[in-house]
């Protein structure tokens, strides 16, 4: 195990954040509107008695970031983890299919899989993880039958109250930074260079997010719109017609 210094972990953190900020512009500026509206429920906006195309606007392009900068700042953070990991125990990204870590600690082998938060995960998505740790641990056996294989399942906040998930463990938040850095306080020391110009970022960000709101808001009026007023039926037919509607003209 070797010292961590919070310096090499600030000079990650100014190296790599400008990736996070680029892609979050390259999701938003990637949106289509018709795309968009197809996945969406019109009725749930009448319903709500929507009366502006910016209500609906604001409202799809708000969902499609939060889920998207979850997504993405869950991929960046994985990267951070596994560069703590490797600074502190010489870890190093897995080349196993599903498995995105793995360091050896008290003759141990650890596999780890690294996601955002710790309800991540419906039935169908753990099964697959559990097989995925199966697989891994079979694969390393082939070449060392005797290692002694541990899986974790990862999660950058959070808490849960149980680790011990019988053929896993879970660890969240404070544990898990603990865990692959050997700090107990480090998850509160990564908050500071995460903020490295945060807001001259999300400046140029909100740049983007307001070229893409009057956009689509003049792309959706002309569109959906008769007479400053939203035609709900055209736009319930847009999306859930039987007939596959061919691309509206303006």
């Amino acid at each position: 195990m070797q010292n961590l210094s919070l310096k090499d972990v600030t000079q990650y953190v100014e190296d790599n954040i400008e990736t996070f900020h680029l892609k979050r512009i390259a999701s938003l500026n990637g949106l289509k509107l018709e795309e968009i509206l197809k996945k969406k429920n019109p009725y749930l906006f009448k319903a709500k008695y929507t009366l502006t195309v910016e209500e609906i606007i604001k409202s799809i392009t708000d969902a499609h970031i939060s889920s998207s900068e979850e997504t993405i700042f869950g991929d960046w953070l994985e990267g951070l983890a596994i560069f703590i990991n490797s600074k502190v125990y010489g870890g190093r990204k897995s080349g196993i299919q599903g498995i995105d870590l793995e360091f050896d600690k008290d003759d141990i082998r650890y596999i780890i899989t690294i996601k955002s938060g710790p309800n991540w995960a419906n039935g169908s998505q753990l099964a697959k993880m559990r097989l995925d740790f199966k697989t891994a641990q079979k694969t390393l056996r082939t070449s060392n039958s005797k290692l002694n294989i541990v899986a974790v399942n990862g999660c950058c906040y959070g808490r849960n109250s149980k680790s011990d998930k019988g053929d896993y463990f879970k660890f969240c938040g404070q544990k898990f930074w603990e865990f692959i850095s050997g700090d107990a306080d480090f998850y509160t020391k990564i908050i500071e260079p995460l903020g490295h110009n945060a807001k001259e970022k999300n400046d140029d960000f909100m740049q983007s997010y307001a070229q893409m709101i009057n956009k689509f808001t003049i792309e959706f009026a002309n569109k959906f719109c008769n007479n400053g007023m939203i035609d709900w039926t055209k736009l319930v037919c847009f999306n859930s017609s039987i007939i596959i509607p061919t691309k509206i003209k303006h």
